[in-house]
């Protein structure tokens, strides 16, 4: 499992011409991309990193201020580009087994008491964001 982890300070996800989460103050918008074998283990360890990574305002985590999350679905982390010119998805999970996973992410952050939004898994959407710092991590369990 990856996340790429970016700190902005405000963003949005739109779906059809209608925003289905925002938020409009320091947050972290994940990106979250799923591959073969991943599991519980890989769940718990991106959720924790998405919550306790020290990388807001003044060295805090989101858990430490109740920073907004969004949390977004991203097959494309997975892309192989080292051959021509085509990427190969072979990489990522396909969707019934990602959804679940990606799914369990974003219960695992709200079981912390975070404030997390979403995307619309498999959805062609439109991610807005003003990227704070700019501050981009990426994650991998």
């Amino acid at each position: 499992m990856k996340a790429v982890l970016q700190r902005a300070t405000r963003a949005s996800v739109t779906v059809d011409g209608a925003v289905v989460s925002s938020f409009d103050r320091q947050g972290i918008v994940a990106l979250v991309g799923v591959t073969h074998g991943d599991g519980d283990a890989e769940v718990e360890t991106i959720a924790r990193k998405i919550a306790e990574l020290r990388i807001l305002d003044d060295e805090k985590s989101v858990a430490d201020v109740d920073a907004p999350v969004i949390v977004v679905s991203q097959f494309t982390l997975y892309a192989d580009v080292r051959k021509g010119r085509r990427p190969s998805w072979n990489g990522a999970a396909p969707g019934h087994v990602a959804e679940p996973l990606v799914d369990a992410v974003v219960a695992a952050l709200r079981t912390r008491g975070l404030t997390v939004g979403t995307g619309v898994f498999g959805a062609m959407m439109d991610v807005s964001l003003v990227n704070d710092g700019p501050m981009t991590i990426l994650v991998e369990a």
